[in-house]
């Protein structure tokens, strides 16, 4: 008796739709990681408090400043003291009169940890004015806890 021989064909299959969900996860995963790293920062333990409300509507043009326990000052990722930010925002009003945007149109958001002394934010806050920036914001975490107490 004769054995046939069985013809095996390789089935391919399509890795279009697998490839494009894979970049598509990338992507989505690239801009969620860079919101997180402009929002907060590790050695930053914001305030709590009772009376803060979120904005009315997203800023235009902001500029995050950190601020740690110890004066430090972050922005972008650079590490600042108040004397020497003034060349950090200066880099930021490049970027903002790029976009034909002065100064008046950014909005500084300042998140101090809770140990910071106000006179540390006074000076950070300065600094800023100095370069004729007038839009502040004051970060802090919402004191769930104690609402509705008397």
């Amino acid at each position: 008796m004769r054995v046939k021989n069985k013809s095996t064909e390789l089935a391919e299959a399509d890795l279009t739709p697998m490839i494009d969900m894979t970049f598509q996860l990338i992507a989505f995963f690239m801009v969620l990681i860079n919101f997180a790293q402009t929002e907060s920062h590790d050695l930053v333990k914001l305030p709590s408090s009772q009376l803060i409300k979120p904005p009315d509507q997203p800023f235009e043009f902001p500029i995050m400043l950190h601020i740690t326990q110890d004066a430090r000052v972050f922005l972008g990722g650079k590490d600042y003291t108040a004397e020497t930010l003034s060349s950090g925002l200066r880099a930021e009003l490049a970027v903002a009169r790029a976009q034909d945007m002065g100064p008046k149109d950014a909005n500084v958001i300042i998140r101090a940890h809770r140990n910071t002394a106000a006179g540390e934010v006074q000076e950070v806050i300065r600094a800023c004015q100095a370069l004729e920036f007038v839009n502040f914001g004051l970060r802090a975490k919402e004191d769930l806890g104690r609402k509705g107490e008397g």
